[in-house]
């Protein structure tokens, strides 16, 4: 792609000068494009949304005392004790249902009530939707379904939803359909152990090859080898 059709963004910058105010904010930084007038409509939001303000404020107050303290699982306990959570939904994978029987009990434990649903629930078939035959082979004939992950939870009135391990797309579908606040305790990375953030870790050595060409692609193996350059040079 060439360099001046790179759409630039937080994901360029190397200064976050938003978190810091100590030097220069560069030519392409979204904050400089705001208007006072759009910052503190947003920060009203904060102020005047009773929901909004509990929430953020427990956030900042878990990160504040506890930070690399706790794991995500005493955070989110923790943050739900703030918010006045009393029942807990868990929107699980199938795949990861020792995982939801492990985070339950703990909840549980913690004085919490509880109620899972996995991701099969309804025990619909794929080629339902119009899934092709060929793409059921490996996985199964039954359709993950996500939308009546959020629906059934919505129905049994819990105070928080949490997703465990639920697969790319489908955690965007019970996003979009999850009624009241929602926070994620697994993202599902079935290569690396449920931790997504490792490919990123690696890109300069074992998964080099993600930055190098589009996944998918063919690949020029020599641009792998030992002490190629992989730095963006922008």
């Amino acid at each position: 792609m060439e360099k001046e059709k790179i759409l630039r963004s937080c994901a360029d910058c190397g200064v976050m000068n938003c978190l810091n105010r100590n030097s220069k904010y560069p030519e392409f930084c979204p904050t400089t494009e705001l208007t006072e007038e759009e910052i503190e409509q947003v920060v009203n939001l904060y102020i005047n949304s009773r929901i909004n303000k509990k929430v953020a404020v427990a956030a900042a107050e878990i990160e504040g005392e506890f930070y690399g303290k706790y794991t995500r699982v005493e955070e989110i306990i923790e943050f739900a004790r703030r918010i006045g959570a009393k029942k807990i939904g868990i929107a699980t994978c199938v795949g990861l249902m020792e995982e939801s029987r492990i985070f339950a009990r703990i909840l549980r434990l913690n004085g919490f009530e509880v109620y899972g649903i996995g991701c099969k629930v309804g025990s619909c078939n794929k080629t339902d939707i119009g899934v092709r035959e060929e793409y059921t082979c490996i996985t199964g004939k039954v359709m993950c379904n996500p939308i009546m992950q959020a629906k059934l939870l919505a129905k049994a009135k819990v105070d928080l939803n949490v997703v465990v391990g639920l697969c790319v797309g489908h955690d965007s579908l019970f996003y979009k359909y999850a009624k009241g606040l929602t926070t994620t305790l697994i993202t599902k990375d079935r290569m690396l152990a449920h931790n997504p953030a490792g490919a990123l870790y690696q890109a300069r050595a074992y998964y080099k090859k993600l930055l190098h060409a589009p996944v998918g692609a063919d690949l020029d193996r020599s641009k792998l080898s030992p002490g190629a350059d992989t730095e963006d040079k922008e």
